[in-house]
């Protein structure tokens, strides 16, 4: 594969990366509100779920930067 499109191919993994992340998270956090319990309850539910998928989304963007460096 050519070094270009190799480039333009993490860029665009990237961008989806970060978009399936958001819509993830927005998910998860709206389920999370759904429920009836009151904010201090559903509070570490949000916490630990918007760390935990942005830590992974973080992770994915580190091993992307890596393998465009190594092209």
């Amino acid at each position: 594969m050519k070094k270009e499109t190799s480039l333009l191919l993490i860029r665009w993994t990237k961008r989806a990366l970060g978009l399936i992340a958001f819509l993830v998270w927005a998910y998860v956090i709206m389920t999370i509100s759904r429920s009836p319990a009151p904010f201090i309850e559903q509070a570490p539910y949000c916490m630990g779920s918007t760390m935990l998928i942005f830590a992974l989304l973080t992770a994915l963007y580190k091993g992307l930067d890596h393998w465009s460096l190594q092209q």
